[in-house]
C-alpha cells in the first residue's frame, strides 16, 4: 500500500502525538511505500525508507495553504493509494489531495481534534471530517465524539497508540535517582506537558498533602514543561504550581526535572513508584487516550489516573494500575498511598502495555485502512 501521511505533528517538535506520527510513518513504511509531509527537521527524524517533504512550519494559516499545496502535488504525481491526515486539522487537505488521485482519505482523530469549540473549526472542519472515508480514532472515547459531531459508525475504526517495549535497567534506574540525589525516597512520577487538563496543579493542591502526611518521604517529580506550539492547549505555568505547592505545604515535596530523553525518561519510569495522571474532566478540551500511562507500565510502572474520557482505554483497573472517579482527590490519594504499600506485579503491568507494542499497532492501522 502507498501511503501519503500528512501532519503537522512529526519530530523534531516534542510530545506525545509527534512519538504517534513517527511510529505511524514508521509502521505503514514497514509495510509499504510511504511518504510523509511534514515540518521543517522532518526528514532528519523519520525512519529510514520513508520519503519526506518538509514544509516550513512559520504560522498555522501557512502551514495549512502550504499543506494543501503540496499534498495536493504529491497525490497528483505519485499517486498513493490512502492520504492519511496525522490529525482532525489536516483532515480537507486529506480529502483535497484524495481527490486528485483517486486515493481513499483517512484521518487519525485524538480528541481535542473533534471537540474543540473554536466556530470557525466547527464551521469549516467537521464537514471534512465526516466526509472522510475513514476516521481511526485513538480510543473508544474519542470515536463516541466522532459519532456526537455526526461521523458514520461503519467509517469509524478505534486503533489505540502503541508503545515501545524495550525497558531501562536497574543500573539505570540507579544512576537516575543518583543524578538526581533521590536516593531515599518514594517517587511520583508525572509526565507530560504541563496543559490545564492535566490536572498538575488540583493534585498538588488536594491530593498531594494527604499523601505526604502519611508518607513524608513521597516525593513527586514532574517530567515535561509548559506547552509550546500547542494549537488549543491551555497551559498551566512551573510558577503557578510552585506556587501551589507553597499554599499547601509540600513545597518540598515536588521536583521539576524538565524535559528529558527517551533513554533518561525510560530510567525514570523504573526508578519510580507510582505514575500519578490526575486528568481533569473537561469536556471541550478531553484526554484523547493517556499514551503516557501505556509507556509507564511498559517499564511495569503502574498508574493512578482519574477514569476520564480515553484515560480508561490506557489503565486496565487492578492490572495496570487504579482508576478513580474523577475529581475525588481524597480517593486518588488513597489509592496512591495503597499502590505505594503494595505495588502491583510489574510482570503483569507489563502484559498489559505488551499488546499496545508498535508492531501490534501497525498491524491494527494497516487493516483498518485497507478494509473497503
Amino acid at each position: 500500500m502507498r501511503t501519503l501521511h500528512i501532519t503537522r505533528n512529526f519530530p523534531p517538535m516534542i510530545g506525545g502525538m509527534e512519538r504517534l506520527n513517527r511510529h505511524i510513518a514508521e509502521q505503514l513504511g514497514l509495510r509499504g511505500q510511504t511518504h510523509v509531509l511534514a515540518g521543517a527537521g522532518a526528514r532528519a527524524a523519520a525512519p529510514e525508507g520513508v520519503e519526506v517533504t518538509e514544509i516550513p512550519m512559520g504560522s498555522l494559516s501557512r502551514f495549512l495553504l502550504q499543506s494543501a499545496i503540496h499534498a495536493r502535488r504529491i497525490a497528483g504525481s505519485w499517486r498513493p493509494d490512502v492520504v492519511l491526515a496525522g490529525s482532525g486539522l489536516l483532515a480537507p487537505q486529506a480529502l483535497w489531495a484524495a481527490q486528485a488521485c483517486g486515493a481513499h482519505s483517512a484521518v487519525y482523530v485524538h480528541g481535542l481534534d473533534i471537540s474543540v469549540p473554536h466556530p470557525v473549526y466547527r464551521a469549516l472542519w467537521w464537514p471534512a471530517l465526516r466526509r472522510v472515508r475513514r476516521v481511526i480514532a485513538n480510543s473508544a472515547s474519542t470515536a463516541e465524539l466522532a459519532r456526537r459531531i455526526g461521523i458514520a459508525d461503519e467509517r469509524i475504526r478505534v486503533v489505540h497508540p502503541g508503545v515501545s517495549m524495550l525497558g531501562s535497567t536497574p543500573d539505570a534506574a540507579q544512576a537516575f535517582r543518583r543524578k538526581h540525589g533521590l536516593e531515599a525516597r518514594s517517587l511520583l512520577l508525572s509526565v507530560g506537558r504541563l496543559t490545564r487538563r492535566k490536572g498538575l496543579l488540583e493534585f498538588v493542591s488536594d491530593a498531594l498533602p494527604r499523601i505526604v502526611a502519611a508518607r513524608p518521604d513521597a516525593l513527586l517529580i514532574v517530567v515535561g514543561g509548559e506547552p509550546a506550539q500547542a494549537l488549543f492547549h491551555k497551559g498551566v505555568s512551573i510558577e503557578a504550581i510552585r506556587q501551589a505547592a507553597t499554599a499547601a505545604g509540600v513545597e518540598t515535596h515536588v521536583r521539576f526535572l524538565g524535559r528529558l530523553e527517551d533513554e533518561e525518561l525510560m530510567a525514570a519510569y523504573l526508578a519510580s513508584q507510582v505514575h500519578v495522571f490526575p486528568v481533569l474532566d473537561i469536556p471541550q478540551d478531553p484526554e484523547g487516550f493517556g499514551m503516557v500511562a501505556v509507556e509507564a507500565a511498559a517499564q511495569g510502572l503502574a498508574t493512578v489516573a482519574y477514569a476520564s474520557a480515553g484515560v480508561v482505554d490506557a489503565v486496565r483497573d487492578g492490572v495496570s494500575g487504579r482508576l478513580v472517579k474523577p475529581a475525588d482527590s481524597q480517593a486518588f490519594a488513597a489509592a496512591v498511598l495503597e499502590m505505594l504499600r503494595a505495588p502491583p506485579d510489574a510482570d503483569g503491568v507489563r502484559g498489559f502495555a505488551a499488546d499496545f507494542a508498535w508492531p501490534r499497532f501497525g498491524e491494527r492501522l494497516l487493516d483498518a485502512l485497507a478494509e473497503p
